[in-house]
């Protein structure tokens, strides 16, 4: 499986990107293929007009990277790990801009915008953050604005790991061992159960199997 990691943090040195790195350690270590991108080294303007900006084609005229990661990369990938730092109690604005820009690739008037969103549907998501703050609430901004992405694009959100940290790399010194955490949840990336139940969803009375039993030594 292919993994992706879009970091959002203008450090590449920063907590948010070790905790993404994490993940991709974790996945690596299960055979799957990882890459990472900065998205600051990609995308560099916000949405605009498209209505005055597209192209005679109908297509983006930013002339920025943003084209070739999610055509190149992000449709590629099986899952992918959503990296930022806490600003303002939200995403990143780098993040923000890369999920709204997704919107020029999906309008219905262009040639190929039903092949995009099929592609774009269906995947495994990852979420890591990075704060110096740590009372609970801290994250329920981030934590509602992905689950209700990955909702709208069908994407099964695998899990949240949340650093405590602020100075480069400390998040390695949190105690609550949130790097640690990043590597397991991406070995479990593509085994992890994702549940939602409904009412009437039919269901297991138990969320583990139980461990199967060897048989007993004869003789």
């Amino acid at each position: 499986m292919k993994v992706l990691a879009l970091s959002s943090s203008p450090r590449k040195d920063g907590n948010s990107r070790l905790l993404a790195q994490s993940v991709l350690d974790g996945a690596l270590n299960r055979g799957h293929d990882t890459d990472l991108v900065d998205l600051c080294d990609v995308v560099t303007a916000p949405l605009r007009d498209c209505r005055t900006c597209r192209g005679p084609d109908g297509t983006c005229s930013i002339a920025d990277g943003h084209h070739a990661l999610l055509r190149d990369k992000v449709l590629a990938a099986d899952a992918l790990v959503l990296a930022t730092p806490l600003y303002w109690y939200g995403i990143s604005g780098q993040l923000k801009i890369f999920i709204d820009r997704i919107f020029c690739h999906t309008r219905a008037d262009l040639p190929d915008s039903a092949e995009v969103k099929r592609r774009l549907m269906n995947k495994r998501a990852a979420v890591v953050v990075s704060s110096e703050e740590s009372y609970p609430g801290v994250l329920v901004g981030v934590t509602a604005q992905m689950q209700e992405l990955a909702r709208y694009l069908d994407h099964d959100l695998v899990g949240v790991v949340h650093g405590i940290a602020n100075s480069r790399g400390e998040v390695r010194r949190d105690p609550a061992g949130p790097v640690e955490r990043a590597f397991d949840l991406g070995a479990r990336l593509f085994d992890a159960p994702v549940t939602d139940y409904r009412m009437d969803t039919v269901r297991p009375g138990a969320v583990w199997p139980a461990p199967s039993r060897e048989p007993a030594p004869s003789g």
